[in-house]
Order: C-alpha cells, then sequence, then structure tokens
C-alpha cells in the first residue's frame, strides 16, 4: 500500500497513465486484449463524478477504438484519453493557490502493479 496522500477538497484533474498503471502493460499486443490491474477499477470508481479523468498513452491511434471500447465495455470513466504520447517523461507544471496549495501531485508505481493510492480530503488544504 502507498502512503496516504493529503489533498484539498477541491475539484480535481486526474492525469493516468494506461499500460502497467491501470492494464496490463502491452496486454493488448501480448494478449490480444487489455486486463485491468487488481484494485485499478475500484480505485477509478471511487473518483468523485465532478473530478476530470483523463488518461495518457503512447498507444497509438490505431488501438483507439479497441482501447475506447475496453474502457466502455468495462464501465471506466473517462473524460479525454490523449494517444500517441512519446516514451518518456510525463510531466506535470502547475502553479501554486496563493492559500499555498500545491496544485501538482506526481505518484510513480512499479509496472504492472496497482498502487492502492489513498487520496485524503484536507479541509485545511
Amino acid at each position: 500500500m502507498c502512503d496516504i496522500i493529503k489533498v484539498s477538497p477541491l475539484g480535481k484533474t486526474w492525469v493516468l497513465d494506461l499500460d502497467g498503471t491501470i492494464v496490463k502493460h502491452n496486454g493488448y499486443k501480448i494478449d490480444g486484449h487489455d486486463t485491468l490491474l487488481d484494485g485499478a477499477k475500484k480505485f477509478l470508481d471511487s473518483l468523485s463524478p465532478d473530478d476530470l479523468i483523463v488518461f495518457i498513452t503512447s498507444r497509438t491511434d490505431e488501438y483507439r477504438k479497441m482501447t475506447e471500447d475496453f474502457l466502455k465495455e468495462n464501465g471506466i470513466r473517462c473524460d479525454s484519453i490523449i494517444f500517441n504520447a512519446p516514451y518518456g517523461e510525463r510531466i506535470l507544471i502547475n502553479d501554486k493557490k496563493p492559500s499555498g496549495l500545491n496544485t501538482a501531485i506526481a505518484v510513480n508505481t512499479e509496472r504492472d502493479r496497482f498502487c492502492e493510492i489513498t487520496f485524503a480530503a484536507d479541509e485545511n488544504l
């Protein structure tokens, strides 16, 4: 289990990688289909309906329909998917709120092992 990460009670934007984070890495190529990692669906279902969910993937447009169909068939909510991302780092830059609230959080997980991250709202943030 990962540490508890304290967050504000404000709405959130979740930017999530697909392969190795939510689904088995390259399972769509190796097995011919995607497989959700244990705990990923439960986590995604726990996100507020007011939050924005964006997936990012290095998958090419060739796999767009298959990927979108998989997410829909498995009841995975998604507001947007960015395809054709480079294989390197994903860098998020955001400003701090005047209150001092850091508005960027990054979590790295082990490939093909969903980390049951706990985000706890802290009314003081």
